[in-house]
């Protein structure tokens, strides 16, 4: 099995699906992965939260007795739109050009994907498994890790020894990523004649003075030595119908990146108190932040087989974007998380989005010694 597809062409395999989110229909290409891993030995189980949107666990068992807790590979299939710009590239067509592979989602993240599922076949062919590998693979995290939120609710994951997130990283091995906490801020007010602003309540003023209490807020922590310091920052505002009536109702959107220490719930209730009950948060993302001390063992091996691999020393870092395993981990025991991937960082959700081809073969490598190091 090992023999029969490559990173390259699995990840061109994996872009010929139109996994646009929304609408997703992830599902053709849920089933081409079965379709290898299940004739390799993984038992597959499926994870349908809507239609033509499911998620899937695949099990690779062990071979001998074990008390060890699994290792997990985790990525989504579903894409972002291509956007307006006009691309040069076919989106679909899995392009190699000067060493890099073009089309939506090869960075963000189906090279990821395509990586650890090679790696898993790879593993697949050892003979004798001491511990259990398991790829989590989701659909919907584009849209708020929403099939990882529909997979923990469905009481099918357990605890596990560590988990590997696949997304975009330039193979750099990173050890978490801030908390994302978007929230809509909605005012009320009471309409009338703007000519006679005195007969209502203008929820715009309302939406300023909370603009103006959130500039500068003091969040109260210090800067993680890692993350750095938490940032809030008002993204739009929606109010106003026309020009000659007093708007009865304004919304702002609220973008605010925490950091370890901090739980999205508590900031979340800190800001309600701040603005007073008559302004209504609505969460319109909610992920925390993920976080795993360098000092952790399991993280101290991973990264020397990083060194070892991609001859690069590696150096503790966190992400900028939030990820599906603000979900995952917590739900599985809350395990050493590494996020890796051979996607570009920057080529997430661009145009003409593209991964270096050079960059597949050795995050492979990398999955694979992880692996074979779990199940020695």
């Amino acid at each position: 099995m090992t023999d029969t597809i490559t990173g390259l062409d699995l990840t061109k395999r994996l872009i010929a699906f139109d996994t646009i989110n929304p609408p997703g229909n992830e599902a053709e290409c849920f089933k081409y992965l079965a379709s290898l891993l299940e004739p390799a030995g993984f038992d597959l189980t499926w994870h349908d939260w809507r239609p033509d949107r499911p998620n899937l666990i695949a099990r690779l068992p062990a071979t001998e007795a074990t008390s060890r807790a699994p290792l997990v590979f985790s990525g989504h299939l579903d894409t972002v739109p291509l956007g307006q710009a006009k691309w040069s590239v076919d989106p679909f067509a899995g392009e190699v050009r000067d060493g890099r592979l073009y089309g939506r989602g090869t960075s963000d993240m189906k090279a990821g994907v395509a990586a650890f599922v090679v790696a898993a076949l790879r593993l697949a062919d050892v003979a004798e498994r001491h511990a259990e590998i398991q790829l989590i693979i989701t659909s919907g995290e584009e849209t708020g890790c929403e099939g990882a939120v529909a997979l923990a609710a469905s009481n099918l994951l357990a605890d596990c020894a560590a988990l590997v997130i696949a997304e975009p990283t330039d193979n750099r091995a990173l050890c978490g990523h801030k908390g994302a906490l978007w929230m809509s801020l909605v005012h009320e007010g009471v309409t009338a004649h703007g000519s006679m602003p005195d007969k209502g309540r203008n929820a715009i003023f309302a939406a300023v003075e909370s603009i103006e209490r959130l500039r500068g807020h003091d969040f109260g922590v210090k800067p993680h030595q890692v993350m750095g310091a938490p940032t809030l920052n008002i993204g739009n505002m929606q109010a106003g119908l026309n020009v000659n009536s007093v708007p009865d109702l304004a919304r702002v959107g609220v973008d605010i990146r925490s950091v370890v220490g901090q739980k999205n719930a508590e900031i979340r209730a800190d800001l309600q108190r701040l603005l007073g009950d008559e302004v209504r948060l609505e969460p319109l993302t909610d992920m925390d932040n993920v976080y795993t001390d360098f000092d952790d063992p399991w993280m101290k091996s991973a990264f020397a087989v990083t060194e070892e691999i991609l001859g690069a020393e590696p150096e503790v870092a966190t992400a900028t974007y939030f990820t599906d395993a603000s979900v995952l981990k917590p739900a599985m025991g809350n395990p050493p998380t590494l996020i890796m991937g051979p996607g570009a960082m920057a080529m997430a959700h661009q145009t003409d989005e593209y991964c270096e081809v050079a960059l597949l073969d050795p995050c492979i490598d990398v999955y694979t010694r992880l692996g074979r190091d779990h199940i020695a």
